[in-house]
């Protein structure tokens, strides 16, 4: 994909490649959803797969944080479990639940069933994508996936899981198994951000949310391996490439370590504790989503803590440390949003 020269000067690419920005980039993760009444209504009546599969819809929410709030990029609106539903994985997303897995995959047989993906299985993230780049101009569009780990326990545990049991319970009881599904989700992975990157996406984000649950150890020889390969291909498409997990401060280098250009850091780790250890990368975060709860004042304060601890990274990117919580005020974030941009970097 060629990027436009507009484009590849914008604030959050700069930054994400470890370059000197005009003003520190800002986006949010989840900043197209549940606390936008615009997303409500045009989500009204329609389920969460079947929004993330038509290409209109697509376009629209991707484009209704931007407008309002003017951030640094846009970040593709559709779902981690979405690639294997678009290859006939029997799943649904319910309301309150989260992904719920109607067979689980417990052997080599129940891997070989999940086809590969295709660029054919996903015709509407091409349009979509393609559409959003039109709207966008020089604003980057950051595509997305789910990392191998946070997607197999999922396929494994039939849907959400807080202690992950029979995840690992694969993982050190049938490796073989575990390594031929990490391998199936991993080559999803590579196959679903290239359909993202040849439409016109300049970045991805690896979502790996249930990697801290894992021992450093345990991470680096069953996760890490299959994540570098995502990471690897996705490197081919000459994007820059961030990495997020959630309680993953044990992690931090090692997640970097797996080929990110950019570290995602959730609110639980200070940026001046995560920035050695992800060496000569970008940093991205990490206001805790909670704080935009507190009076603006408060808010803006620590956000203002975070950009110059951010200062001692190669490059950083302002986000949350997680999620936009959807009952956040959206007022919030726009205030937030000028607050960041227009925060002196010298």
């Amino acid at each position: 994909m060629t990027v436009s020269a507009d484009l590849r000067d914008s604030a959050f690419l700069r930054a994400a490649r470890g370059e000197t920005p005009d003003h520190t980039p800002v986006w949010f993760m989840r900043q197209a959803g549940r606390s936008l009444p615009e997303y409500l209504k045009v989500r009204e009546g329609i389920g969460m797969l079947e929004s993330c599969m038509n290409a209109e819809l697509i376009t629209e929410i991707t484009l209704q944080p931007v407008r309002r709030y003017g951030v640094d990029a846009a970040i593709f609106f559709s779902d981690i479990v979405l690639p294997l539903k678009a290859v006939g994985v029997d799943l649904d997303i319910k309301p309150g639940v989260g992904p719920v897995v109607a067979k689980p995959v417990e052997t080599l047989a129940d891997v070989a069933e999940i086809p590969e993906l295709t660029a054919e299985h996903v015709p509407f993230i091409t349009e979509a994508v393609r559409s959003l780049v039109a709207e966008l101009g020089a604003t980057p569009l950051i595509g997305f996936a789910g990392a191998p780990f946070t997607v197999a326990s999922y396929l494994v545990e039939g849907g959400p899981s807080k202690d992950h049991a029979k995840t690992k319970a694969m993982m050190f009881g049938a490796p073989d198994v575990w390594d031929a599904l990490m391998r199936k989700i991993g080559g999803i992975a590579a196959a679903y951000l290239k359909v993202q990157v040849d439409a016109g996406a300049s970045a991805v984000q690896l979502f790996d949310s249930w990697a801290g649950a894992l021992t450093p150890a345990d991470y680096e020889t069953h996760v890490m391996p299959h994540s570098t390969r995502v990471l690897a291909a996705a490197g081919e498409l000459d994007v820059p490439r961030i990495h997020f997990g959630v309680g993953t401060t044990n992690l931090l280098g090692l997640m970097g370590e797996a080929g990110a250009d950019v570290v995602g850091v959730d609110w639980r780790t200070p940026l001046d504790v995560a920035i050695p250890q992800v060496g000569e990368r970008s940093v991205q975060g990490n206001l805790d989503p909670t704080l935009v709860f507190a009076p603006t004042e408060v808010m803006l304060e620590r956000a203002g803590e975070i950009i110059e601890a951010g200062r001692a990274a190669k490059g950083h990117i302002f986000n949350l440390g997680h999620g936009v919580i959807p009952s956040t005020n959206p007022d919030q974030l726009k205030r937030l949003t000028e607050f960041v941009q227009g925060h002196p970097l010298a």
